[in-house]
């Protein structure tokens, strides 16, 4: 039985979801997107992202959207889909919004936003070696958009500075990806990811809320600290400061959390996972009912990879 997808209030094989070449998702990369996953087959922290992706929908401008409808949509088409899997293996979603199509291209007719949805098996083989050996980061040239292009709050899908800055880090140090600074040189985050500093005399370090990305990962790990014992601190923080950090971390949807061993060729701590990263880990691991890195290694050779 082949994969759902859904697309503007149906469900479609996902063979068939396809966007409009005159859709201003397409032509001027107007989505606004949330990426989720699921623990066990179900989705993780869906209100949040729907929370998120209303705020973001606002920023743009596109009205009227059902968010209720687009979350029973969600848990429909991952427990669809889910059922395909192995048993213990897990599924991400990727949710976009458009403002449907742009007038100067588009034929006569009405301008209703794109919403669509679909799944895939996570791709464990990308991360799953990098629990043991590590993330390594290059200061990118590429700087994080300023706000005053757009508001850090708007999960988008406006990404060519990403690309850019992973491009560059690549050719300086073969597989490392690119950390982002802001304007001011303060560190912004890596690309996709959220960055996360730990100092034994401070606890876990981001930048100030108001210049990053609201993330929902992010927000989960909060909620660990303040289990685990851990101050959760947000302040500027500088290149030296990562050096300086006993741990770096980052954090994202699918991987959860990943340990930093090395940024721009000099090594973070001891240059291996720590001890943090591992505590913090395991209270994911129990808080979802998964062992987050044993299934990572253990799907990581799916046919689909």
């Amino acid at each position: 039985m082949p994969r759902l997808a859904y697309l503007n209030g149906q469900f479609v094989p996902e063979a068939s979801l396809a966007v409009p070449i005159y859709d201003a998702g397409f032509v001027q990369g107007v989505t606004v997107a949330e990426q989720l996953r699921t623990f066990g087959g179900n989705l993780f922290r869906l209100d949040e992202h729907l929370e998120r992706l209303q705020r973001s929908l606002e920023i743009v401008g596109v009205p009227d959207i059902d968010f209720a409808a687009i979350g029973a949509a969600a848990q429909e088409l991952a427990a669809n889909n889910h059922k395909l899997l192995a048993s213990g293996d897990d599924l991400g979603l990727s949710l976009f919004v458009t403002p449907g199509p742009y007038p100067t291209f588009a034929p006569p007719g009405p301008r209703e936003p794109t919403i669509g949805m679909h799944t895939y098996p996570i791709p464990f083989h990308l991360w799953s070696e990098k629990y043991a050996t590590g993330e390594r980061l290059v200061v990118s040239s590429v700087r994080q958009v300023p706000n005053n292009c757009w508001p850090l709050e708007l999960k988008c899908r406006s990404r060519m500075h990403y690309y850019l800055a992973d491009h560059e880090a690549r050719q300086r140090e073969p597989g490392a990806r690119a950390l982002l600074l802001d304007q001011e040189d303060f560190i912004a985050e890596a690309s996709t990811a959220s960055v996360v500093l730990f100092r034994e005399s401070e606890g876990f370090l981001l930048p100030p809320r108001e210049k990053i990305l609201p993330g929902v990962s992010v927000g989960v790990l909060e909620e660990l600290a303040d289990e685990i014992g851990i101050a959760f601190l947000h302040r500027d923080l500088t290149v030296h400061d990562a050096h300086a950090a006993d741990e770096v971390i980052t954090c994202s949807t699918s991987p959860c959390l990943l340990p930093v061993v090395s940024l721009d060729s000099r090594p973070i701590g001891a240059g291996t996972a720590g001890a943090v990263l591992e505590q913090a880990l395991e209270a994911w691991s129990r808080l979802v009912g998964v062992d987050i890195v044993e299934q990572a290694n253990r799907f990581s050779k799916r046919d689909d990879a």
